[in-house]
């Protein structure tokens, strides 16, 4: 059974997803450049880490925003 999620969890997809789209830009604009200048230009190979690093942070941020996390509260005993 899945608990519900909190904000920080939300935000965490939400992140996720607009990481997954700047690599797509990224590795689409990579590829662009590399048919014009070749993959010795700085900015073919930082246009090629940057797509790995949002591709890293969009997996990391995906599996935080998915996982069960158990409450952290403590429960206060009811005094009579």
């Amino acid at each position: 059974m899945s608990k519900k999620k909190g904000v920080l969890q939300k935000v965490s997809l939400i992140s996720a997803m607009v990481s997954y789209v700047l690599a797509v830009v990224t590795g689409i604009i990579l590829y662009f450049r590399l048919e014009s200048v070749g993959s010795d230009n700085p900015i073919s190979a930082s246009l090629m880490a940057s797509t790995f690093f949002f591709i890293s942070v969009g997996i990391t941020l995906h599996f935080m925003g998915k996982a069960d996390i158990p409450s952290f509260k403590v429960d206060t005993p009811e005094e009579k």
